[in-house]
Order: structure tokens, then C-alpha cells, then sequence
């Protein structure tokens, strides 16, 4: 019986090494420059362990130290006196905050519209403009609500004001670049139509462009709403209102049972907006599809 396979002689080996030499391994010269990244990694992620003091003996005393985490744990699930809660203020702090969210959110989203237009490349013809607008919108997505807020905490003062408006800055960069790529995305045929009936271009934009990208743009403030509900209750640390305030309070007399219960009802409130803006972009995509 013969053999199945042709006998693959060592020139056979020497002329696949040359054409594809990778396939029999890397050549000395990149496994040592490899290796040596490696220990150059390897050696700066231990300096930073050293310079941090990240030791496992720290770590261990973090753990199980009178105030320690096992035991801010314990007192987490070991609720008392709850009768004597002051449930008015957590309950009103938590309502500044969904409140800070969405006024912040509504007034980035209508701000950043017609920034988004300007910042369009399909809209926006003159490049040196729409590149200042993009360098716009980077500027102000690049700066922390967390820093926003405490920049407008000194500006405005404490209370929710400082909030809302660190939740619009901050969301008219990330809104106007998002609505600026959705517009780029639109058909150029609906616009051809509109324009080859003699319309204006505020017509063309309203009736050409403004359909196509609205879905898009109320599902992207909807999952901002969400995620800024979130963000304001950090804002609320450094004097920016809402339950962040109540939280930093408790914290400070170590009541970590209360703090449970805030986070608790948190939790609750953004997976029920959650939920809710879920709910709501699934019926704008479904109409959405359904016209088309």
C-alpha cells in the first residue's frame, strides 16, 4: 500500500522557511526585543506597586481592621433605629438628583442640536469652522463633570444649580459630537428631494436631515438621562446638591447603615430609568424601522 503523503524533503522545509519565515517562529532579534519589553513592563507595573504602597500586608489590614471593609460590611447589613431616619431629606435629596439629571440633560440635549449641525461634515462645508467645533466638543467632553462641578460649586454656589450646569457642560461636548456623527449618517436622497423642490436650507435641514437623525438623537439623551443620574449622585460629594450630599454626611459619622439604605434606593431609581429609557428606545427604533 502506498503512502498517503508525498516524503517532504529538507529542501521542501528550506525554501517554506524563506517564503513565510513567521510561519516556523519569530526571529531571534524580535523575541529578544519582545522579551525585553516585557521586563520593562513587568519592572515599571512593580516600581508603581512600590511607589503606591499596594502590599498584600496593606491590603490584608484593609480588610479586617476596625474600619476595616468586612467591617463597614457588617454595619452596612446591621440596620437600627431606623425610625429615627430623617426619610423627608433622603427622599427630597433623591428627587434633586433624578431632577438635576434631567434638566441637565434636557438643556444639553437641545443645545447640542444645532451644534451638531455645525460640526456635521455633510452640513458644514467650511473644514477650518466645523474642525473648531469638534476641538469644541472635545474640550468639553474632556473635562470631568466632577471638575465642572466644582468649578460652578465656587461659581453659582452650593446647591443643585452648580449640578445641572456641570451635567450640561460636560453633555453638550459628548451630545454634540454623538448628534453630529448621526447626522453625517443621514440619506442623501431624502435631502436631494427636499432641496430639488426649491427649499431653503433651514427647509432642507429641517424637513431633509432633522427626521432622519431625531431617533437617534432622543435615544442618545434617553441613555444620558440615565447615566447622569448616576453621575449626580457624585456631584452631590462636593456641594453640588442632591444625594450626594446625604451620603458624604453619613459617611462622615460612620452611619453605614443609613448609607446601605441610600444606596439602596439609588440602585432602585436608575434601574427603574434604566428600564424606562430602555423601553422608550425601543419604541422610537421600532416606528423608526416601521416607516422604513
Amino acid at each position: 500500500m502506498g503512502t498517503r503523503f508525498a516524503r517532504i524533503r529538507p529542501i521542501d522545509v528550506d525554501q517554506a522557511r524563506a517564503a513565510l519565515p513567521r510561519a516556523f517562529g519569530r526571529p531571534p532579534g524580535e523575541r529578544l526585543v519582545r522579551a525585553a519589553l516585557l521586563l520593562l513592563a513587568a519592572g515599571y507595573l512593580g516600581y508603581l506597586l512600590w511607589t503606591f504602597d499596594v502590599s498584600p500586608a496593606r491590603l490584608y489590614e484593609g480588610l479586617v481592621s476596625p474600619n476595616g471593609l468586612f467591617v463597614i460590611a457588617g454595619q452596612m447589613v446591621a440596620w437600627h433605629g431606623m425610625d429615627e431616619w430623617q426619610y423627608a431629606e433622603i427622599f427630597t435629596a433623591l428627587g434633586q438628583t433624578v431632577a438635576m439629571a434631567f434638566i441637565g440633560t434636557l438643556l444639553a440635549s437641545v443645545i447640542a442640536i444645532p451644534l451638531g449641525f455645525l460640526g456635521a461634515r455633510n452640513i458644514m462645508p467650511l473644514g477650518f469652522l466645523r474642525f473648531g467645533f469638534r476641538r469644541l466638543f472635545d474640550g468639553l467632553r474632556g473635562v470631568d463633570q466632577l471638575i465642572w462641578a466644582l468649578v460652578f460649586v465656587r461659581a453659582v454656589g452650593l446647591g443643585p444649580l452648580a449640578g445641572i450646569l456641570a451635567i450640561c457642560v460636560s453633555d453638550i461636548g459628548s451630545l454634540s459630537k454623538l448628534y453630529a456623527e448621526a447626522i453625517e449618517t443621514a440619506e442623501k436622497k431624502q435631502i436631494e428631494g427636499v432641496r430639488s423642490t426649491g427649499a431653503s436650507t433651514l427647509a432642507v435641514l429641517r424637513f431633509g436631515v432633522l427626521p432622519q437623525a431625531i431617533p437617534l438623537f432622543l435615544s442618545q439623551a434617553l441613555y444620558f438621562f440615565e447615566s447622569n443620574t448616576r453621575s449626580a449622585t457624585i456631584l452631590g460629594i462636593v456641594g453640588a446638591g442632591g444625594i450626594g450630599l446625604q451620603i458624604s454626611e453619613r459617611i462622615k459619622i460612620l452611619a453605614w447603615d443609613q448609607v446601605a439604605f441610600i444606596l439602596i434606593l439609588v440602585l432602585a431609581v436608575v434601574a427603574l430609568i434604566d428600564t424606562l429609557s430602555k423601553w422608550l428606545r425601543l419604541k422610537l427604533i421600532g416606528r423608526e424601522a416601521a416607516r422604513g
